[in-house]
């Protein structure tokens, strides 16, 4: 092991063991109870290093390195295990790890839901699911999405950098450019970000079926497919959020199931829609910093090969040691 490899683990095994890094407090919450439909597998723990890592390892190393001393996975019970067995056991040697389940039973009392309903409620949900764990300011990823080191730098710094003991919390999201997280296999959704000269988000729609199409990108809607031009601001669930939002986000799921009544076998409850009621009730406001950061991720199969060269080369520029934990 190099002398600035020695150095990057000897610093994580720092921040372990210290309580904070500048006397703030942030857990990283990823979700990771999606199965991967389009995938074909569980995408959270398919290897894409020669060393068996996963795109979360990199996603939890950025974070220590920015300051988080805790990270919570939100997880389904039938793949407790072999995430524990393999991520979590690598990482709680340099991290506070802990674990919610995210259960279709984990619903407001009174709510009837479908007995024919398999699949969770959605990203917010998730979220509520693991609302017993988060204490502090935190930062939600995607478990199959690599963002960059700068997006985890940027939302720690947000939280340093602000006071939230007003009556408006402030958070906020990286956004990304829509033309680098779009894939050649495929469609994907994105949420389109409507941000005002000060950069703070005005609205944000969640756009469908979006696929490149020469010199611009275009979705679906209904059964007609609209521009939209590759520069667009996008979210990719990467939200820096304070634990007071939680609760107006339980009340307005039980608003949810009121509203979606007749359509309870595939409603969800997204976190983008979650978080712009709360703009919206005027209870906190977003912060939108845009990145140059290459997203990468593995919505279909196909993309892992793209994800694996792309680690590799960062890998052989030593943004990252060889191996992440050794």
């Amino acid at each position: 092991m190099g002398i600035e490899y020695y150095y990057t683990f000897s610093m994580i095994f720092k921040y372990r063991n210290s309580s904070t890094k500048g006397n703030i407090v942030m857990t990283l919450v990823i979700l990771a109870a999606g199965m991967g439909s389009r995938y074909g597998g569980m995408k959270q723990i398919d290897p894409i290093t020669d060393n068996g890592e996963f795109i979360i390892d990199f996603s939890i190393f950025d974070a220590i390195k920015a300051g988080f001393n805790k990270v919570v996975f939100i997880i389904k019970d039938e793949i407790y295990k072999d995430f524990k067995d393999t991520i979590g056991k690598r990482v709680e040697p340099f991290i506070n790890v802990e674990y919610a389940f995210q259960r279709i039973d984990n619903i407001p009392k009174g709510v009837k839901a479908p007995l024919d309903r398999t699949k969770p409620w959605g990203t917010a949900h998730a979220v509520l699911c693991a609302k017993d764990y988060i204490k502090d300011d935190f930062m939600v990823i995607n478990a199959d999405d690599f963002y960059g080191r700068e997006a985890f730098n940027i939302i720690f710094n947000h939280f340093k950098n602000n006071n939230n003991n007003g009556s408006i919390i402030h958070n906020c999201m990286v956004g990304y450019e829509l033309k680098k997280t779009l894939t050649e296999n495929g469609t994907v959704s994105r949420g389109e970000c409507f941000i005002n000269s000060e950069n703070m988000l005005c609205d944000i729609i969640e756009r469908s079926k979006i696929k490149p199409n020469g010199g611009y990108a275009e979705y679906m809607e209904g059964t007609n497919w609209y521009k939209m031009p590759y520069d667009t601001t996008v979210s990719m669930n990467c939200w820096g959020l304070s634990p007071a939002i939680l609760d107006g986000m339980s009340n307005d799921f039980e608003t949810f199931f009121h509203l979606n009544r007749n359509n309870l076998d595939k409603a969800e409850y997204y976190l983008p829609y979650a978080v712009k009621e709360q703009i919206i009730k005027n209870l906190c406001d977003i912060k939108v910093y845009k990145t140059n950061s290459e997203w990468y991720g593995v919505t279909y199969h196909d993309d892992k090969l793209r994800v694996v060269e792309a680690i590799r080369t960062l890998i052989k520029n030593k943004i990252y040691p060889d191996n992440l934990w050794s």
